[in-house]
């Protein structure tokens, strides 16, 4: 039986039972509905101690297409704080995996749609593993360029919402890099 581990403050409380069928029962749509259940989703693993797939869900969340003004961002904004949150506090006996060479491999390989978006929400995501758990090394055997946090900040700007590359940036600050 995994662990159960504590709320996070990031992430809306989730129900007593949920599975990945609440995501599939989406369809195809990746709006401000989809958003709101793949982080209560992502709780729900967390709190279940599945760290590693409850990150997996806050990628899903990243991805939802979102214009800025969906109501839900206003309770639960991009979920930045939850990423670094969840690196933070996963126990060592927790599987984890490492995330620094999942975000890695994730945004050198990202596809439409949304594509620059969701790629440097990824890269976001990466920096903030390094910051937060600095232990995790890159993938040797994958050649890509790692981007600089001003790239990153700057690809943010131009690809994200408005104040996406604040809110990143604001939590990155928070982890004292």
């Amino acid at each position: 039986m995994p662990p159960c581990l504590p709320p996070c403050p990031h992430l809306p409380e989730p129900p007593a039972r949920m599975d990945a069928s609440a995501l599939s029962a989406h369809g195809p749509a990746r709006d401000a509905a989809f958003y709101l259940t793949a982080l209560t989703y992502a709780h729900y693993l967390w709190q279940h101690g599945l760290s590693a797939r409850a990150l997996l869900k806050l990628d899903r969340a990243l991805g939802a297409d979102l214009r800025g003004d969906e109501p839900v961002l206003r309770d639960h904004p991009l979920p930045y704080a939850a990423m670094a949150w969840f690196l933070r506090h996963t126990p060592p006996e927790v599987f984890l995996g490492n995330p620094r060479v999942h975000f890695q491999h994730l945004a050198d390989r990202m596809n439409e749609p949304r594509r620059e978006q969701r790629r440097w929400r990824v890269w976001a995501c990466w920096a903030l593993c390094r910051a937060v758990r600095p232990e995790f090394a890159a993938d040797p055997k994958h050649r890509v360029v790692e981007p600089t946090l001003e790239l990153i900040a700057d690809k943010l700007t131009a690809h994200g919402l408005s104040g996406e590359a604040a809110l990143w940036r604001e939590v990155l600050g928070k982890t004292g890099m």
